[in-house]
């Protein structure tokens, strides 16, 4: 190592010279000395404001601007690490010019001390990123106003001074990076200002351990919130592990942060994460709404917080405890920058309304996924039933169409038709195929979110591929049975038809207009069953929705305790009636949702001018029966009508992967799985099919059933049939 002739001391006052400046690059530059760095550095020391925050806050600035510069500092003596990234070349640099320069490291020194001394932390440690409780148009206009309007100044609190260094979100990554060995050394140069001065760590620790005062109290009042307690019916109002908490904290401040305390208040806070995961496996039993989803998530993000605060007040001084606070610091600046953006809010809503939807899995009212042939044959029979039932009702919605009404009642009765066809498809436990609802995507995104591990990635996806393969088998099932019975009911309805009328029941133009109309490529009959898909996933959010509000509500038992009901069919009836909504909530919320759907989507584009129109595989392929019944057995073989059941094909493959990706990507957003993820799921399933097609179809005669019994199913929330 060279070891260069010290240069005299600088004792500067303002600009310096360029004789002081070519003495101070010699002197910590001598392979470089005209590195811009090293220039820039001796400016910005020399200029190190005497008082006044404002002034130190613009020093500290120019000085993280510096820092920011993306020409590193390598070179400059023959000690240099070149391995060090720029940031932390210049942070190296500035160690050693503070380690050599006295009267240059006391005044950053008095700076330092300044600056925390006239600022708080409290905000950035106990409310960044921890939602106040404001409601979301209060939020949202919050934030609009704040990205339009000019912000008044808070240079005494810390949170507003990260931002202001740190004014885009990217920043986050650029501090984690920083060496915490030479924060650590830094610190130990100009941490310590001399009596009476406060030492800018004392000043953080104190608004560290306030932080843990104010978040124990918050999580507390949150934790033993009644819907909370309610769902942990085993654990006594004492037992609280949320009560603790807040005793935790004072013994935290009490010891001064001593390491028996936070080991203590380190269990108190797993004691409630465990809580948290019991009332969140408890939400299935009890329903779900977005308040309690949103409380078990503040509670969630408070008790990280703790357990962060507590790492960094517990870890050894120097490089360790830099390692933690570097840590802390960087998730605190991604989250202030979150707490301002409008994109971040919506998103952050978005997420827990789909953990509304898809939490609630559902226990009555729902078909199986099916796992053994016998389930698959029971499938197909229920099936059938739901075939029946909907090619009554294409019969009626043809029958309605031609009725000389206006719009209004026009589009009315064919809701009802589709509605009551739906709702009787339940209460006969029929089954109509659709697509699979969001419990099945739910349970898909459970599956892929799961054993995170870094061994867990083949199980998973071993798991995932005996899941998906299931969830095809039965949709296929359910095809097979409705268009199965379909067929031949409309066949034989439009020539029983017309042997009893003397003429068809659609008129020979009529059927050529409905084979026309589901022609893949000659219309628009695959973006119409686009549009269909999205409807059927927006029923089975409302089959779920209304699921979990009977649930959540405890309706059913309120219903069966009701005078009325025990007056007009006794006890015993109303539990009857109770057990019934209970178990038929999901279906006929789904069913009657859908119904509707289904009859106004295409009125409402005609209000607007836009030719919408649905198309769902099963009804569609009664029409395609009906118009083949009255065209006759000669054109039902020309390329025309057979093209057109190659578009109801299309129009059942589209249903499908519309609605079941909708229903799957809101499971994996609900359920925080990232979207690599969830591709990778994907993929990984398309190439097992691709090898291995025949599982997906029909169900292996050797798979057994879980616990001996004769099929294992999934339980399916949803509109009936699905």
């Amino acid at each position: 190592m060279t070891v260069s002739t010290p240069a005299p001391r600088l004792l500067l006052r303002g600009a310096p010279s360029d004789r002081e400046m070519d003495a101070f690059c010699v002197q910590y530059a001598p392979r470089a000395p005209g590195h811009p760095a090293v220039r820039d550095l001796l400016r910005l020391l020399s200029e190190v404001p005497d008082e006044g925050l404002e002034p130190r806050l613009e020093w500290v600035e120019r000085w993280i601007h510096w820092m920011r510069d993306r020409i590193p500092a390598h070179g400059l003596t023959d000690a240099d690490d070149l391995a060090l990234s720029p940031s932390n070349s210049r942070l190296s640099l500035l160690v050693r010019v503070l380690e050599g320069e006295g009267a240059l490291r006391a005044s950053v020194t008095r700076l330092v001390a300044g600056v925390c001394a006239s600022s708080r932390g409290l905000k950035l440690f106990a409310q960044v990123g921890l939602s106040a409780g404001n409601g979301f148009f209060s939020e949202l206009t919050d934030r609009l106003v704040r990205g339009v309007l000019p912000v008044p100044p808070e240079p005494g609190k810390l949170s507003e001074l990260l931002l202001r260094l740190f004014p885009v979100p990217e920043d986050a990554e650029w501090l984690g990076a920083l060496s915490p060995m030479l924060l650590a050394r830094l610190t130990a140069l100009v941490g310590d200002p001399p009596p009476p001065e406060p030492t800018p760590s004392s000043r953080v620790r104190g608004d560290l351990m306030d932080a843990l005062l104010l978040l124990g109290v918050q999580v507390t009042g949150l934790g033993l919130a009644e819907d909370v307690r309610d769902r942990t019916p085993d654990m006594s109002f004492r037992a609280s592990p949320f009560l603790r908490l807040r005793m935790a904290g004072d013994a935290v401040l009490a010891r001064d942060g001593a390491q028996e305390s936070l080991a203590d208040l380190v269990r108190v806070v797993e004691d409630c994460r465990g809580v948290v995961r019991t009332v969140t496996q408890h939400l299935e039993d009890f329903g779900v709404s977005v308040d309690l989803v949103y409380r078990l998530e503040c509670i969630q993000r408070g008790l990280d917080r703790m357990e962060a605060i507590a790492r960094v007040l517990g870890s050894p001084r120097g490089e360790p405890r830099w390692r933690e606070a570097l840590a802390l610091l960087s998730d605190l600046l991604r989250l202030a920058h979150a707490d301002r953006s409008v994109r971040a809010l919506v998103r952050r809503n978005a997420r827990l309304l789909a953990r509304k939807i898809i939490e609630r899995t559902g226990n009555t009212g729902e078909h199986d996924i099916t796992s053994t042939q016998a389930g698959f044959h029971q499938m197909v029979h229920s099936a059938a039933g739901g075939g029946l039932l909907i090619a009554f009702a294409t019969v009626l919605r043809f029958f309605l169409m031609g009725l000389p009404l206006a719009p209004f009642f026009a589009g009315l009765f064919v809701a009802l038709n589709y509605a009551g066809g739906f709702v009787l498809m339940q209460l006969l436990g029929f089954t109509l195929a659709t697509k699979q609802p969001s419990m099945t995507a739910s349970t898909l995104a459970a599956a892929v979110g799961e054993d995170t591990g870094p061994d867990s990635g083949p199980h998973r996806m071993e798991r995932l591929a005996e899941l998906v393969p299931r969830v095809t088998r039965s949709q296929l099932a359910a095809i097979l049975g409705n268009l199965g019975c379909v067929l031949p009911v409309a066949v034989a309805f439009a020539l029983g038809f017309q042997a009893l009328r003397g003429h068809t029941f659609l008129s020979q133009e009529h059927a050529r207009d409905v084979v026309a109309s589901l022609h893949p490529w000659k219309s628009a009959t695959l973006l119409y069953a686009v549009l269909t898909g999205v409807l059927l996933w927006m029923s089975s959010v409302a089959a779920g929705w209304f699921e979990n509000f009977v649930v959540y509500r405890r309706l059913p038992e309120a219903l069966a305790h009701h005078p009325v009901p025990r007056a007009l069919v006794g006890v015993n009836g109303a539990r009857k009636v109770a057990d019934a909504l209970e178990r038929h909530a999901a279906g006929v919320g789904g069913g009657i949702t859908l119904g509707v759907l289904l009859a106004v989507a295409p009125g409402v584009g005609s209000f607007f001018g836009i030719p919408l129109d649905v198309r769902h595989v099963t009804f569609s392929f009664g029409a395609l029966a009906l118009a083949g019944g009255a065209l006759g057995s000669t054109a039902v073989m020309e390329p025309g009508f057979l093209a057109a059941v190659v578009g109801v094909l299309g129009v059942g493959i589209i249903n499908f992967g519309v609605s079941f990706t909708l229903a799957l990507g809101v499971a994996l957003r609900a359920r925080d799985v990232p979207v690599s993820q969830g591709l990778r799921f994907l993929g990984a399933v398309f190439l097992r099919f691709l090898r291995n097609p025949l599982p997906f179809l029909i169900p292996p005669r050797d798979e057994p059933a879980a616990g001996g019994t004769q099929a294992q199913v999934v339980p399916v929330a949803g509109p009936p049939g699905h």
